[in-house]
């Protein structure tokens, strides 16, 4: 397209809603009454037009607002979810890019996801963040898409991306901003519609994977639900959207399930304790009186007694079991058929629907014997009273070891709850007051006194003391805190008085967003997860059918009396198949793990990243503060023709003018000598070579071999030395004056103190160990001899890291990328695996699965070990659970009667159903105890 003019601005715009020509007339009619809009060319589909004037975005909203005001849509209306952005700055500048576009009509960010209206497509927005250094990806959630008007279209017809951006970019944005303003009430209308928010809810009548299913279905029908994630574990869940919370709410009550809404993690710990403690208590309760009335009845079978129908009298006695029974059921068994009748009415069956089959059945046979045992064979009279009593209790005391296990797989989190204390002191006209945390604002004086918590996050305006962060970052070593450092909520001052100035309040706080992290993976399903989803989908019907089956066969060539042979087969098919254990088998052993984890300063993203952690072929170490401090030291100094303090002094004054890295390492090598530096003057610099001054009526030189060969100075002679610092992995800079070379300085970036062994450890994992460095190739393989590592890339860019990683994946190999700096996030975003370090940058800690939180990069050893324990437990608990049902089922149905003449009792097939859910929570409970190497310090 061209631009005729430089106040003539060619747009357009996609159009959707409109059938007919009729449709038409009605956007071309409104747009002609817009001053300084004139359509080009119209149809059902889009619209071309001119805006004219020097603010070209101004009639473009109008028209925008006049097509809308008629019921039609222009645009597109993305969602994405975002990545990278880690602070309300982070946000500011991909709003203000959002801004700068006319097209963007309306939008809302916040640090993971995005709402935008407009008329760019997705992939020019993608491009967009991404060269803001940040990640965009557009939301594939069906529910969503059915109300981004024209998603589906921007994905096929990419070739509308030109026409959909303006021809010409002269406007200025700062000149529209009359326009923002007569329009701030429809903006902000949209951006209240499109606001995105995370919700948590706690969740009730949940018993089994199937219901997990109908949960996330029911919410994810709601619209405006980006994501969900419902944990059958903790009985929670939490979704992503904009949605309304009432609507779902009323979604998952119609599914036939609770809901409730929390506001924070301490609202939801103490509305699950409150939901645990009454599970508990009724569980208990069910579980006394479902043993106290079959345990009697069934020893007095065991014993001998008559279990049958043979009188008047039995008729009486077993009459009034009968009764008792049916109390039981409606009491301590009434939620299992509560439950079973609210999956009928919504047309799925769940554990809850097994149990009130096979007890049921058994009570209804036994009774129908009761009442008229004459309608029954005199070999069939027999009742099972005593297996609808003792099923309950058994499953109701498998449910309450259940509760009381999981309530402790979310310890972890319940841990760093309560690191930050309930109230602050606040300095104000010089006063100290305790006031409740929710009262504490950004850039409030607060005092933090030995011994106490603090209280949120803050920068240290006054006092000296030192830092317990173990909790935060797992490192043991209490940290030194003086004016100008860094304070996080939940540490512990352990000595001196502090006063600080608040910097980060509620959700802002690293605490908060760590809980944050730990909480959606805990909530997050692993690819194996999905395995179980998949089959609990079919699960319970199947299980069903395969009862009737059983039934029939029994009863057309069972042997006498077949009635019962069936009815006891049939109901222990039912009882021993509840996928109780199915449902619980991934999500604990990730609650546990994920936990462990954040224990120890390890934070694991989510499941995924646990699970392909545990898959790894090689490392990707970046050098510079990863596998090396980050910060270069002089690490030698041979003087040639003067004492060395005074060389190191004339260095120092040469480059303390020089902001370079290595020049620094010289300047605070002089301070920490206590060097005097003398005066110098007639300072020039050559960037990339060195420096040359006059001292004391001498001119020095200071640079690298190119300077020293610009200058004239012979440097031959010295060969041998610059060698041995090259080998040493050492820079080697010359200070000389106009004659000879007066001393040779090796600057190195020191290797980190545990890294040779972290890199040794991982290496006896059988993990490849690569490093990734942009030094030159002599000095990278040096310091790759000194690590152990054999594999060194070098001479790399930093825009060239995350090619690395794709060659490297090309070949086959799963890939951890471990870095810490912003060029480092690409790398990061690219591996399978990325892996950043807690001091990094906040772009590569929320660019990667995993962040390391304190320094140790042994660290990473405890992580991956850590993955592959949680994978083998998961692997172990869904390998019971499917054993379980495999070989149950078929023995259940009889498989083995014909040759060992013995049946499967339903009270039996209780007892093993409620010892299979016990036995997956206690197995993924062995997770909270995994060895960490620094559990030994």
């Amino acid at each position: 397209m061209t631009t005729t003019d430089t106040n003539i601005t060619y747009y357009t715009l996609p159009l959707s809603g409109l059938s007919c020509q009729g449709c038409v007339k009605k956007v071309t009619k409104a747009l002609e009454d817009i001053d300084g809009v004139r359509i080009e060319d119209i149809d059902t589909q889009s619209v071309s037009l001119e805006a004219l004037g020097e603010s070209t975005e101004y009639p473009l909203r109008q028209a925008v607002t006049a097509i809308e005001a008629l019921g039609y849509q222009v645009g597109y209306r993305h969602y994405f979810t975002l990545s990278g952005l880690n602070c309300g700055r982070c946000v500011a500048k991909v709003e203000a890019a959002l801004d700068e576009q006319p097209t963007v009509f309306s939008h809302s960010v916040s640090k993971t996801e995005a709402h935008v209206h407009t008329s760019l497509t997705a992939d020019t927005l993608i491009k967009m963040v991404d060269q803001l250094g940040y990640q965009a990806e557009l939301a594939t959630n069906d529910d969503q898409s059915a109300h981004t008007d024209h998603d589906a279209t921007s994905d096929m017809d990419s070739d509308k991306e030109s026409d959909a951006e303006p021809s010409d970019s002269s406007h200025n944005r700062s000149a529209a901003s009359g326009s923002e303003q007569a329009h701030s009430s429809s903006d902000d209308t949209a951006k209240t519609t499109n606001q995105t928010t995370r919700q948590q809810y706690v969740l009730s009548g949940m018993t089994c994977a199937s219901c997990v299913s109908s949960v996330e279905n029911a919410i994810n029908s709601v619209d405006g639900v980006a994501n969900v994630s419902v944990n059958l574990a903790e009985r929670s869940a939490i979704v992503k959207g904009n949605a309304t919370p009432d609507a779902i709410v009323e979604a998952v009550e119609n599914a036939g399930y609770g809901a409730e809404k929390v506001e924070d993690d301490n609202d939801r710990r103490e509305r699950q304790q409150h939901q645990q403690a009454a599970e508990l208590k009724n569980f208990k309760r069910s579980t006394i009186a479902g043993l106290g009335l079959g345990g009697p009845i069934m020893a007095w079978g065991i014993l001998g007694g008559s279990m049958t129908i043979q009188s008047n009298q039995d008729q009486w006695a077993w009459g009034a079991v009968a009764i008792l029974t049916l109390l039981l059921l409606a009491t301590g068994g009434r939620h299992f058929f509560a439950n079973a009748w609210q999956a009928l009415k919504h047309k799925r069956a769940t554990m809850d629907t097994l149990v009130a089959l096979g007890t049921g059945a058994a009570w209804l046979y036994s009774t129908a014997v009761v009442l008229a045992p004459a309608l029954f064979p005199e070999q069939a009279r027999h009742v099972y009273f005593e297996a609808s009593a003792m099923i309950i209790g058994l499953i109701s005391l498998g449910h309450a070891i259940e509760a009381r296990a999981r309530a402790n797989t979310s310890k972890a989190l319940d841990q760093l709850l309560d690191l930050q204390p309930p109230t602050a002191l606040v300095i104000e006209n010089g006063q100290e007051t305790e006031r409740p945390l929710d009262e504490i604002k950004q850039g409030m004086t607060l005092r933090v006194k030995p011994g106490a918590k603090v209280p949120v996050d803050g920068e240290v305006v006054d006092g000296n003391s030192y830092i317990d962060e173990s909790m935060l970052t797992g490192e043991p070593v209490p940290v030194s805190k003086q004016q100008g450092d860094t304070l996080h909520a939940g540490t512990v001052n352990q000595k001196g008085s502090l006063t600080f100035k608040a910097t980060g309040v509620g959700s802002d706080t690293m605490l908060a967003r760590i809980i944050d992290l730990v909480r959606e993976a805990q909530s997050s399903k692993p690819e194996l997860a999905k395995l179980a989803d998949r089959i609990s989908a079919v699960f319970v019907p199947i299980v069903v059918a395969i009862a009737l089956v059983t039934a029939a066969i029994w009863y057309v060539v069972g042997p006498e009396p077949s009635v019962s042979y069936m009815l006891v087969t049939a109901t222990t098919v039912l009882i021993i198949a509840c996928p109780c254990a199915l449902g619980l088998a991934t999500p604990l052993s990730v609650t546990a793990a994920v936990g462990r984890a954040a224990e120890v300063g390890v934070l694991i993203r989510d499941a995924d990243a646990l699970q392909t952690a545990a898959k790894l072929h090689t490392l990707v170490f970046d050098k510079t503060g990863t596998l090396t401090r980050g910060q270069p030291e002089v690490t030698n100094v041979k003087a040639i023709n003067d004492d060395q303090a005074r060389l190191m002094a004339i260095a120092a004054s040469l480059e303390q003018h020089s902001e370079h890295p290595l020049a620094q390492a010289i300047v605070n090598y002089a301070k920490a000598q206590d060097l005097s530096l003398p005066t110098s003057n007639d300072f020039n610099s050559e960037s990339g070579k060195g420096i040359q001054a006059q001292i004391d009526g001498t001119r020095y030189f200071i640079g690298n071999q190119a300077w020293m060969d610009a200058q004239g100075i012979e440097t031959s002679s010295h060969q041998s030395d610059i060698d041995a610092m090259t080998q040493r992995g050492e820079t080697a800079i010359y200070l000389a004056n106009a004659d000879s070379v007066q001393a040779l300085i090796g600057v190195s970036d020191p290797i980190r103190d545990d890294a040779i062994d972290a890199v040794a450890n991982l290496q006896s994992q059988g993990l490849e160990v690569i490093m990734l460095s942009g030094d030159h190739p002599d000095t990278a393989n040096a310091i790759g001899r000194q690590l152990g590592i054999d594999h060194v890339i070098a001479g790399v860019l930093p825009d060239e890291k995350s090619e690395q990683i794709q060659q490297l994946q090309q070949q086959g190999k799963r890939v951890a990328m471990v870095g810490d700096g912003i060029n480092d996030a690409p790398a990061l975003a690219q591996a399978d695996v990325g892996v950043a370090m807690g001091s990094g940058s906040d772009i590569a800690i929320e660019s990667a699965q995993i962040t390391l939180m304190h320094q140790h990069l042994g660290a990473l050893a405890n992580a991956i070990a850590l993955s592959q324990a949680a994978v083998r437990n998961m692997k172990q608990n869904l390998f019971g659970a499917f054993i379980y049902n495999t070989l149950g089922i078929p023995v259940a149905a009889g498989i083995l009667y014909p040759f060992t003449g013995m049946l499967l009792s339903p009270v039996i097939a209780g007892g093993a159903m409620a010892l299979s859910s016990i036995t997956v929570v206690t197995n993924a409970n062995r997770l909270r105890f995994f060895k960490i190497k620094s559990d030994d310090k």
